[in-house]
């Protein structure tokens, strides 16, 4: 996949967060609080400082107390009011992230998604915006306070002390040496586990699709194995994250602790031959831990950036991509009267499907498609739906390019009844008005479509009738009775080309009855374009179009393919039986 070699940088990164429109006011407001905040944690040491070394008793007194107080409450608030601000900063960017992607995921072309697994764009839609969340959340906010703390102590180090301040900054170096080198693998291996946790998801996404596919054949030992070798590639990666923190915590740990010790011991000395106060160094040393926390949390910081720079290039490769082609034509109106393919060629990638396919369909025409499997059929169906671009040749409505015309418009009214009609999840309503707004259809359009595709045969039995939930995929129906639905959804759409792809193949005789029956009706008055596998939804067509091999070898009524075509009468024969 492109989006998954694609590199990222921090201007990228920064690009994609701009991107979102984020709330610079919000932004600034908040860093401006984080710094009041920190500011006032600052000043805790300096009072500490002052309060031991001038230690008395007649010092200790009621707005001393008050203005202590007072700064470590204050401090604590502020604190919290710009962690929050922060937060939501975080929380609306990744917000807009996850709607550009899905809106992106919407209008990228057939093509795309028949190379990716759903699961690997779900991935990139959760996991690699939540790795993003994540850094923005939880370790941006603490990286402003932690630097504007590491910043101030610094800062007020020297001012108490430079010689002192000095010594603290061996630790500067051997940190940056340890950080960089572990940085780099990280990013590496996050990389890797966002790919494997996309590949695992899409895997198992897939197989929970179609358990009952898999508990028909046994597979259940098949697909535990290919579970266990992705969770064990999830495991491999997520044990090398493991190690380089459990190095780097460590690492960390060590040098600050060598800091400290210096410090101590520099200072006692300091403190022993009078060049220093006990004050100061207790000031010194709280300060000290002013800047420990943060560095610890840099280190983090630091992976969890690698992490967000691989999800970066993922998601920017994927907003980079070019959406589904719409057409340049305004206040274009169709009547649908005619449809035409002139000299049309296709293939999928490199491998061609169709070649030179000319035919003319028009308003109140049924014309049928046969042919054997493999033929090109249904990819002439895809065409029609524009799924994909044709390689040579053109398709046109009423004599105007398909790919001029804009797609909403286009699609608007086109009808498609599948051998298997889709069924999303949520009521048998949901899914016969299923892409069409509120407005654009009421209660008595519903009853009509229900009425039409004999849906009703059914719905009525049911104890919440057309708001039943019909399940994942439909599981809860029968064949026939999602087929009937689907043809209610044609139905709703009043569609002018209608198109039924083997729609009763897989019916049994009671099914294919109401079925057959609701088609008759949907088709009257329409331009109908059919594929079927069973002779009787075809004799009557006004033309039939065997397809072989992707060329069109023969056209005209049943009887005179029958007299004509030697293919096609063999191909009858077999696939039908004599009628």
């Amino acid at each position: 996949m492109n989006n998954n070699k694609e590199k990222a940088s921090f201007k990228k990164f920064i690009n994609l967060i701009k991107s979102t429109n984020v709330k610079k006011g919000l932004f600034f407001t908040g860093v401006l609080l984080t710094l009041i905040g920190t500011a006032g944690s600052l000043i805790v040491p300096l009072l500490t400082q002052m309060f031991i070394d001038g230690f008395n008793t007649d010092l200790i007194t009621m707005p001393l107390v008050i203005l202590i107080t007072g700064v470590f409450l204050g401090s604590a608030v502020i604190d919290g009011i710009s962690y929050y601000m922060l937060a939501k900063i975080g929380q609306t960017v990744v917000r807009s992230l996850r709607e550009m992607v899905w809106a992106k995921f919407l209008k990228l072309p057939v093509s795309y998604f028949d190379k990716t697994k759903s699961g690997e764009s779900v991935s990139r839609v959760v996991n690699d915006t939540s790795i993003i969340q994540n850094l923005i959340t939880s370790h941006f906010p603490q990286l402003i306070s932690g630097v504007l703390s590491v910043a101030g102590s610094v800062i007020i180090l020297f001012f108490l002390d430079w010689k002192l301040t000095l010594i603290m900054f061996v630790s500067l170096p051997i940190s940056i040496a340890v950080i960089m080198p572990l940085g780099s693998r990280m990013q590496k291996v996050s990389k890797k586990l966002q790919d494997e946790t996309a590949a695992f998801t899409g895997a198992i996404q897939e197989t929970l699709s179609e358990i009952r596919l898999m508990k028909s054949f046994n597979a259940e030992n098949y697909e535990q194995q290919k579970g266990n070798r992705g969770i064990g590639q999830l495991y491999k990666y997520g044990m090398k994250e493991a190690v380089i923190n459990a190095l780097l915590s460590p690492i960390m740990y060590t040098i600050m602790m060598f800091v400290i010790i210096l410090v101590i011991g520099y200072g006692g000395l300091r403190v022993a031959d009078g060049t220093m106060t006990i004050g100061t160094l207790v000031a010194f040393l709280l300060y000290l831990f002013q800047i420990i926390m943060p560095m610890t949390m840099f280190a983090m910081f630091f992976t969890e950036y690698n992490k967000a720079l691989g999800a970066t290039g993922r998601i920017m490769g994927i907003l980079e991509m070019g959406d589904e082609k719409s057409g340049s034509l305004e206040d274009v109106s169709l009547a649908y009267k005619t449809l035409q393919f002139n000299n049309v060629s296709f293939g999928y990638e490199d491998t061609p499907v169709l070649e030179n396919i000319s035919f003319t369909a028009k308003n109140n025409q049924k014309i049928a498609f046969v042919g054997p499997s493999g033929s090109g059929k249904s990819t002439i169906f895809s065409l029609i739906e524009r799924y994909y671009s044709v390689w040579s040749g053109s398709i046109t409505i009423d004599n105007i390019g398909i790919e001029n015309i804009p797609l909403s418009e286009y699609r608007s009214g086109i009808g498609y009844v599948a051998q298997e009609s889709a069924i999303i999840s949520g009521t048998i309503k949901d899914n016969i008005t299923y892409g069409l707004k509120a407005g654009e259809y009421t209660d008595e359009d519903i009853e009509r479509a229900v009425k039409q595709s004999y849906t009703s045969e059914f719905i009525d039995e049911l104890p919440d009738g057309i708001l039943t939930e019909v399940g994942e995929r439909g599981v809860k129906l029968s064949g026939g009775q999602r087929q009937r639905i689907g043809i209610a959804r044609a139905f709703l759409r009043n569609p002018q080309i209608l198109m039924l792809d083997e729609a009763t193949a897989s019916l049994d005789s009671q099914s294919e009855k109401y079925v057959g029956e609701a088609l008759n009706d949907l088709m009257a008055g329409r331009t109908v374009l059919v594929i079927a596998h069973r002779l009787s939804t075809i004799v009557n067509s006004d033309k039939i179009y065997f397809i072989d091999s992707g060329q069109l070898t023969g056209e005209g009524t049943h009887i005179e393919l029958m007299a004509s075509h030697d293919m096609y009468r063999a191909f009858t024969e077999q696939q039908f039986g004599e009628d």
